[in-house]
């Protein structure tokens, strides 16, 4: 999947700013652009899995009495 990333140089870190904008606080820099680059790929790795985690434990409490969740194979 594909974010929108914004990169600014930032001259009080000396270094690049990332800012994921379809992900809300999801934000990270490095000294070079490849460092910010990478960095930005971890901090939106570890933002979707957070987020995964919250929206199941935020479904669950919502969920209909008779309904459940599972998981399937495919393929």
């Amino acid at each position: 999947m594909k974010y929108r990333v914004y990169f600014y140089y930032d001259s009080d870190y000396r270094g690049y700013v990332a800012d994921a904008l379809d992900l809300p606080g999801c934000v990270s820099q490095g000294r070079t652009m490849e460092d910010a680059k990478q960095n930005i790929k971890d901090a939106i790795n570890a933002y979707i899995e957070v987020e995964c985690e919250k929206s199941a434990e935020d479904r669950s409490y919502h969920l209909p009495e008779e309904s459940f969740i599972g998981e399937i194979a495919v393929g």
